[in-house]
């Protein structure tokens, strides 16, 4: 009883407000919910019916991994004529995500809301205009079409997006050109190599002194341009910037023949006709023309490409960098007395003012201007995205939402709380905003959104929560429900509360950081719950955050949280045990050569560490044992290892297995 009326909350969730059911007692059990079995596929599906403006409505969710996914909210009519699981694909698919027992999975709906290709990737990317979209599955990357077939199965450890008919793909360190077939068409691997720009994609390889040359594939995947370069730019116009050495660029054309030469410390890249270049080595930049003819003497501390007739430009000020905007004539548009200043396109740019003047590392907050420097809003806006058919997706303290070149808001467009980028994909309106994906109609209505209810096993499930007390600072928490003990079950949603890093910040304070956490359902099996617990701190100026994580282990019967020794008899010395084999590990096993030498120690008594079904998994924290690009070094020790142990009579490990 208890199943069916979550299954009932759950319906109840996606129904427009103000709907009237149309189901009674009578005809189906529990009023607005029945589960059946459409179409014959063995897997149940849930259906309630309301009215809404008149018209009848069936609300259809199916079960997919461990989640109720909803695959069709329709006219009851259409329901009737056609089996909501044989609808045409669309031209359009947006890619969507489920919370689950076993994690996050992706599929992808049409602009109905209809998951029509169900959710079975690991990620998936957006559809591109090839009818392509790339998926992960097992941990490598394949390509679909619209009815989820694969066209490049996954077997690559990355593939960029398709240009030009094009993709990169990595396996094993080394990067390919395949095409929409999936065919391989370079005859040989390279160290690396770049996305299509005009029919020719960068690459490198390292010469006999061990030192990296660029040079440009063709379509074919053949070296049309030999590697010679020690720097390279992606083609424009027909045209390509190279360093050819210390103090020596060139201008080179599609078939490397070389246009001109640049004898300077530096030249940047092109814009518009114009690069920023240095006369002396650290000195200041200006502009020379694609001739190598001085345009704007050397007199910024930096210097960005032009844009829309525009150049942003800086000057320092009591060691502070300060942005200007100028003209292809080198005259200020806008003097250097701002903290940032972001060409959006459209003749418009964003203005921004430090959120701190004590310290501007914190970030801007910005107005919009014409790119002849007329202001036309105030400094509201904490993100701006670039202008796209006069229209551009901004934040503010409260709302994600578009406004048009004018700067005012767009009024029959969605505004979404939160903070993040909108983007207008015909019909649909997509949302990522506070890290969640969403979609809405023209009018706001939402068209999916990713389910707040993670079914676990009857009668458990979680109720995703969100946290928000500044535009900087939120968390998404797991509360758990369905336990039999519900003083155990306030005890631990408490405690996951706490764990989950909720902090009482006002949303006034402009803080010199931001954080934001996250969770996920690692593992259930019997009693035992496993939560992953993550965050990300990241403090303003920084080159990058620290990541952080840790694991639950909580008994869904008494609601106790386990520790690593809680696994082990008493007197095992699994410290020491636990230690050596991981010593092991790293000593022997090539995928560890990362570890930093002679660092390793051994574990802690309290080392982080969750479960699976058939090992303990023992992990360190970035830069404890590790450089910080190695994240989380694990270290897998199967069960039978370490058997004799193992308390199999304890609570902990009787909680998800019977006897060993």
């Amino acid at each position: 009883m208890l199943y069916d009326l979550y299954l009932t909350s759950l319906i109840k969730a996606y129904l427009p407000p103000m709907a009237e059911r149309i189901m009674s007692e009578k005809t189906y059990p529990h009023s607005l919910v029945y589960t059946a079995d459409l179409d014959g596929d063995g897997i149940r599906e849930i259906i309630g019916a309301y009215n809404w403006e008149g018209n009848s409505y069936f609300l259809i969710l199916k079960f997919y991994g461990n989640a109720w996914v909803v695959v069709a909210n329709c006219l009851a009519e259409s329901h009737i004529k056609h089996n909501p699981f044989l609808v045409a694909r669309e031209t359009q698919l947006y890619t969507a995500s489920v919370k689950t027992a076993r994690g996050n999975y992706w599929g992808y709906i049409n602009e109905n809301g209809v998951m029509v290709i169900p959710p079975q990737y690991e990620f998936a990317f957006d559809f591109q205009d090839n009818g392509l979209a790339i998926v992960q599955i097992n941990d490598h990357f394949g390509v679909i079409d619209q009815v989820g077939r694969y066209v490049v199965k996954p077997v690559y450890d990355s593939i960029n997006p398709f240009s030009e008919g094009r993709a990169i793909v990595l396996e094993h360190h080394d990067f390919y050109v395949i095409d929409e077939t999936g065919k391989i068409l370079t005859p040989n691997a390279f160290e690396f190599i770049g996305d299509y720009h005009e029919g020719r994609a960068l690459f490198h390889q390292l010469d006999d002194q061990e030192d990296s040359k660029y040079g440009y594939l063709d379509l074919q995947g053949r070296e049309v341009i030999p590697p010679q370069y020690q720097a390279a730019n992606n083609f424009t116009e027909g045209k390509a910037l190279v360093k050819i050495k210390d103090s020596v660029y060139a201008m080179i054309g599609l078939n490397g023949e070389r246009l001109a030469t640049f004898n300077y410390p530096y030249v940047g890249m092109r814009g518009e006709g114009l690069l920023a270049f240095q006369e002396e080595t650290n000195g200041k930049y200006g502009y020379i023309d694609e001739d190598g003819n001085v345009v704007i003497s050397p007199r910024f501390e930096g210097a960005q490409p032009f844009r829309d007739g525009r150049a942003v430009v800086y000057k320092s000020e009591d060691h502070r960098k300060k942005s200007g905007l100028i003209g292809k004539d080198g005259n200020y548009i806008l003097t250097p007395e701002f903290n940032d200043i972001l060409l959006l396109g459209e003749q418009r740019a964003a203005i921004g003012k430090a959120i701190d003047e004590k310290q501007p590392f914190i970030g801007s907050k910005y107005a919009i201007a014409n790119t002849n420097g007329n202001f036309l809003t105030e400094y509201r806006f904490f993100g701006v995205m670039e202008y796209v058919y006069g229209i551009a997706s901004v934040y503010d303290n409260s709302h994600t939402f578009f406004i048009n070149r004018s700067g005012k808001t767009v009024q029959n467009l969605p505004k979404v709380p939160g903070s993040g980028a909108l983007t207008l994909i015909g019909n649909v309106v997509q949302s990522n905003v506070d890290q969640r994906l969403s979609y809405f109609d023209h009018s706001g209505k939402v068209i999916w959104k990713q389910n707040t209810i993670i079914p676990l096993m009857p009668p458990y499930l979680i109720k995703e929560e969100k946290y928000k007390s500044n535009k900087d600072y939120f968390v998404y928490f797991p509360q758990v429900e369905g336990m039999a003990n519900k003083a155990a079950q306030n005890k631990v949603n408490e405690k996951l509360r706490g764990l989950s890093q909720l902090k009482n910040v006002p949303s006034n304070v402009e803080l010199d950081y931001s954080y934001t956490g996250d969770f996920a359902v690692t593992f259930i099996e019997k009693n035992l719950l496993v939560l992953e617990l993550n965050g990300y701190l990241y403090q303003h100026g920084h080159a990058h955050g620290m990541p952080n994580q840790i694991h639950t282990h909580i008994n869904l019967i008494n609601g106790h949280f386990y520790k690593l020794k809680d696994l082990f008899k008493q007197h095992s010395n699994y410290v020491e045990v636990l230690s050596n084999i991981i010593g092991k590990q790293i000593q022997n096993d090539p995928q560890y050569s990362y570890v930093f030498p002679n660092i390793y120690e051994g574990i802690e008594g309290n080392q982080p560490f969750y479960i699976t079904g058939d090992a303990l998994k023992i992990y360190f924290l970035p830069y404890e044992i590790a450089p910080y690009v190695a994240g989380f070094p694990t270290f897998t020790i199967p069960y039978k290892e370490i058997i004799d142990i193992i308390d199999t009579n304890g609570e902990f490990w009787r909680s998800f297995k019977k006897s060993y």
